[in-house]
């Protein structure tokens, strides 16, 4: 499903034409359908990487553009042969002022590269001790993806894959946005709901389970006994 097609199904399920229902009011109510889908639940889709060269002497990290949060970094130790991958603990900017109190000088300790991680604000990362060399810093960090309202012919990861989801948010989005009728927007919360269910037990269960290591998921079913 692409953009173009969801503002017709949308029309089309409320009945409601373009002159009240336009490509501008669409487009945000869209884009808070995707905002809502986002934030409750953690996809596979929201997971993006970088790598940041660190500069020495500056404790000071921008994280990359539109994280909402980070999951993880490490950096490559290239004091050692070959390099060894160490990962940083997360801590808040407290404990970073005192566990390494003059921030603007690199540590002179040998092989003392950055420990720990603060989120000093949206958009800055505190490392400490502050690093001696220019370390690569490997980041896995969480944003929002791209909204399918770019374009008409845009499509997304939930509307090709969770059609229904990205829909049913949408409708009801727009019975909000119209203000009734007050059952159709309980018909579409609910329809959201079941939708949203089996998208969290997909992406939250099944896509992060390993056969191998976990074992085929199995469902107790009833089955009555031959003799009744």
């Amino acid at each position: 499903m692409n953009f173009g097609e969801l503002k017709s199904d949308i029309r089309s399920y409320t009945e409601v034409d373009s002159t009240v229902l336009n490509d501008a009011i669409l487009k945000t109510i869209v884009k808070n359908a995707e905002a809502r889908i986002f934030r409750e639940t953690d996809t596979d889709e929201a997971r993006f990487y970088d790598t940041i060269t660190l500069t020495p002497g500056n404790r000071e990290v921008a994280a990359p553009a539109n994280t909402r949060f980070i999951r993880y970094i490490y950096i490559n130790d290239t004091n050692e042969t070959p390099a060894v991958r160490k990962n940083l603990e997360l801590r808040d900017t407290s404990f970073m002022q005192e566990y390494y109190n003059t921030p603007g000088t690199a540590s002179a300790a040998p092989n003392n590269i950055p420990k720990y991680y603060a989120n000093r604000n949206a958009s800055t990362i505190f490392l400490a001790p502050t690093p001696d060399a220019a370390y690569v810093c490997h980041v896995a960090y969480i944003k929002q993806p791209d909204s399918i309202t770019a374009s008409d012919a845009t499509t997304t990861y939930v509307s090709t894959n969770y059609p229904d989801l990205i829909l049913y948010a949408c409708l009801a989005e727009t019975y909000g946005y119209l203000k009734g009728p007050g059952d159709m927007l309980q018909l579409y919360e609910q329809s959201y709901g079941r939708s949203m269910a089996t998208y969290g037990i997909e992406q939250q269960g099944r896509r992060r389970r390993d056969e191998y290591m976990d074992g085929t998921i199995r469902t107790a079913m009833k089955s009555p006994s031959p003799g009744e």
